[in-house]
């Protein structure tokens, strides 16, 4: 499909994308302030400005907009001058893998999120999951690393684990008791 714009319409248009503060970062820092947790936002020090730096934790959250960062899902390819975008965006998944590969060197905790990630009907699930990852990492920075559960397909009790121990429980009902003292 061909371009409706000019080339200096497009050029005005892409320029004015910003690369702070959008609107999928939004979503993701009021998620974490409402949940208690507590960061910093573009720290120089550290290899490609992470978006969300926790220090008490050691993690850094990127936020990516999946055009911009070459994410598959992107339904927006460009039909303009296709060889510059494929040159640049391919430039961009470079630098992250190499600003991720320090920040890992380092000792930091990386968690990437993808812009479709955060649409609407994924975002919940999203939450959740970056939820459950930060609290590993808080788990195994506290010294208790999280316990690997396997489901038992089909072995013996011996092996499942329990809080109490395997005993024999009489069930009664709330009616069968209720009959009985009636009678």
């Amino acid at each position: 499909m061909a371009d409706r714009m000019t080339p200096e319409q497009r050029h005005r248009c892409m320029s004015r994308i910003r690369g702070r503060d959008t609107k999928p970062e939004l979503v993701v820092r009021r998620w974490l302030w409402h949940q208690g947790f507590r960061y910093r936002l573009y720290v120089k020090s550290l290899p490609g400005r992470p978006d969300i730096v926790m220090r008490k934790w050691r993690t850094v959250i990127m936020v990516n907009g999946c055009f911009w960062h070459g994410h598959g899902c992107s339904k927006h390819k460009p039909t303009t001058n296709a060889s510059f975008w494929q040159e640049k965006i391919e430039r961009n998944r470079e630098r992250d893998a190499r600003n991720q590969a320090l920040l890992q060197a380092a000792g930091w905790n990386v968690i990437v999120i993808w812009e479709c990630q955060l649409s609407p009907k994924k975002r919940l699930q999203t939450l959740h999951d970056l939820d459950l990852a930060l609290s590993r990492i808080i788990l195994e920075k506290n010294g208790a690393a999280p316990k690997q559960y396997r489901r038992p397909d089909h072995q013996s009790e011996q092996e499942l684990i329990a809080a109490e121990s395997t005993g024999t429980y009489r069930q009664t009902s709330p009616i069968s008791s209720t009959h009985q003292e009636n009678e």
